[in-house]
């Protein structure tokens, strides 16, 4: 079990998160990604990644690509392991009600229609990788906001592991985010191709995405 305080403060304060996510707005509205080191909240960043790191292996599942009955396993575009988060747990809530507020003020802000969210932690082991990818083909209107989170300490450029952000198609060069302990990397998901590189050690980190209401009579989004 892990230990938490109360739960204001597992949040940070609202004043600090409105600013953080004030800036995240501003971020997104300038550039259609943010990247901000060190903002997630001390306290829920240690206990997640403190959950994370006890969590059984067999919770645990071999990544894969798609999403329902088109879900499929392909390890030659990644092979890192997920854990989806359900708020069954404390600490599991508490990332969920952060990021209800997050997409709440972006939704007062830049009127983006976030309806829904799903995130899950990510296990990389050494040499594990996920290729250059979008988390949305334009015009599917799902994923609308992609965000990742990272709890790693001392990490340095040499063990490798980062995310490589593309501003498109054409760009090799991309934007490369070292996955240090707390650091908030929120993009446009249908505009921004990314990848993540091989690490030399275990690489711990959530991954999320807001959607947008996509149901119809015959279909519920997200699915049940």
């Amino acid at each position: 079990m892990v230990a938490l305080r109360q739960r204001p403060s597992m949040g940070g304060d609202s004043t600090g998160d409105e600013t953080l996510f004030g800036l995240i707005a501003q971020d997104i509205e300038k550039q259609g990604y943010s990247i901000r080191p060190g903002a997630l909240p001390e306290e829920l960043a240690n206990a997640l990644l403190l959950y994370q790191q006890n969590l059984e292996t067999e919770k645990f599942k071999r990544a894969g690509i798609g999403r329902g009955d088109d879900y499929l396993e392909n390890k030659f575009v990644r092979t890192d392991e997920i854990c989806w988060i359900t708020g069954e747990t404390e600490v599991g809530k508490a990332w969920l009600d952060w990021s209800s507020g997050l997409q709440s003020f972006l939704n007062r802000r830049l009127f983006l229609g976030l309806f829904s969210f799903e995130s899950h932690f990510a296990h990389y082991g050494p040499g594990d990788y996920y290729k250059r990818h979008y988390d949305a083909f334009k015009g599917e209107a799902n994923r609308v906001l992609s965000i990742v989170v990272y709890f790693n300490t001392g990490w340095t450029h040499e063990e490798g592991g980062a995310l490589v952000l593309y501003k498109d198609d054409a760009d090799k060069e991309g934007v490369k985010v070292v996955p240090l302990m707390g650091t908030l990397v929120t993009f446009l998901s249908e505009e921004f191709p990314h990848e993540v590189l091989p690490a030399t050690r275990d690489r711990y980190s959530i991954a999320g995405w807001f959607r947008v209401n996509t149901s119809a009579t015959d279909k519920v989004d997200p699915p049940l």
